[in-house]
């Protein structure tokens, strides 16, 4: 996982170490390092961002040992690189459920992204991980254009053995999502997961469509669903559908096939949104909260 975006790190590292810690010796690194960075999904401006940073809070450094050289440009890295991943804000599905249990009210989240993503099978690991800490729910499918959208729902609706609400085929969208949440008002349950169409972010017809349902069902959070795997689309996906439509947060997934890694670094800084959940395999268990540290010490090891 990563391989190419940690021995790009570590090249920069020994290349830094053995270097005068001066602007003027660090430019044409970083400007190596950028490139690299630019290879491996990271977009131009988070590559940019990093590798000003880098060179602002090495220049004039005063390092005496290479040893001590060493454990200062790692520990700025992984500072550069945790404060793109701390977006500022927090965001606990699991205790948000939870308050609005206090409440008498389901937490309600719709989930948004291309189709090809993996969308569908993570609403149905966050059903999982819902169920396993002994919270109920009901699915919504309001993807009613892409054909066999319902089957494959219903599908994970069986297997999980939860409730699915659905209309048929050309319906409207938000008449279904407004269904589910009627239903788990009415029966008392924890979360509604709104399954949507996946849209081509530049079809702007289908986006504003979108952002009708959000505007009649009122989401607690709007989870946008990232292919780790698309590189620099996926930064594309999310300035865009955080800009028509607005997202709290994201999932990334098929990260375990993720050979580069930049996508995540990317994701979090276009958007100011963190990253909720990463997707590791196919089962329902393969889902992993993501952690701006974990996460770090993963990709500078």
């Amino acid at each position: 996982m990563f391989e190419r975006l940690k021995s790009g790190l570590n090249g920069l590292v020994n290349k830094i170490t053995t270097t005068e810690l001066k602007s003027k010796n660090l430019q044409p690194i970083l400007s190596d390092f950028k490139l690299n960075l630019i290879e491996n999904d990271v977009a131009l401006p988070v590559a940019e961002h990093i590798c000003d940073e880098i060179e602002k809070r090495l220049d004039a450094v005063e390092v005496k040992r290479l040893k001590d050289r060493k454990e200062v440009v790692e520990e700025n890295l992984r500072q550069i690189l945790l404060e793109i991943l701390n977006t500022g804000e927090k965001i606990d599905v699991l205790k948000m459920a939870k308050e609005r249990i206090a409440k008498r009210r389901p937490l309600i989240i719709a989930f948004v992204g291309i189709n090809g993503t993996g969308k569908t099978t993570s609403i149905a690991k966050i059903a999982n991980f819902f169920l396993e800490n002994g919270l109920t729910i009901v699915l919504a499918c309001s993807d009613t254009y892409r054909a066999g959208s319902i089957e494959q729902l219903e599908q994970h609706a069986k297997r999980l053995g939860v409730r699915l609400i659905k209309h048929s085929y050309g319906a409207d969208p938000a008449a279904v999502a407004f269904d589910a949440i009627k239903h788990a008002e009415a029966r008392g349950l924890n979360a509604v997961l709104i399954d949507t169409a996946g849209r081509i972010q530049t079809d702007r017809n289908l986006m504003n469509e979108l952002a009708k349902v959000k505007r009649v069902v009122s989401p607690d959070l709007t989870v946008l669903v990232v292919d780790a795997l698309t590189g620099n689309d996926a930064v594309v996906q999310a300035e865009e559908f955080n800009e028509i439509i607005g997202v709290d947060g994201t999932i990334l997934t098929k990260v375990d096939a993720d050979v580069k890694g930049g996508s995540a670094l990317s994701v979090a800084y276009v958007t100011g949104k963190p990253i909720l959940f990463i997707g590791v395999g196919q089962n329902y268990g393969d889902l992993q909260s993501f952690n701006p540290e974990r996460f770090t010490e993963m990709i500078l090891k």
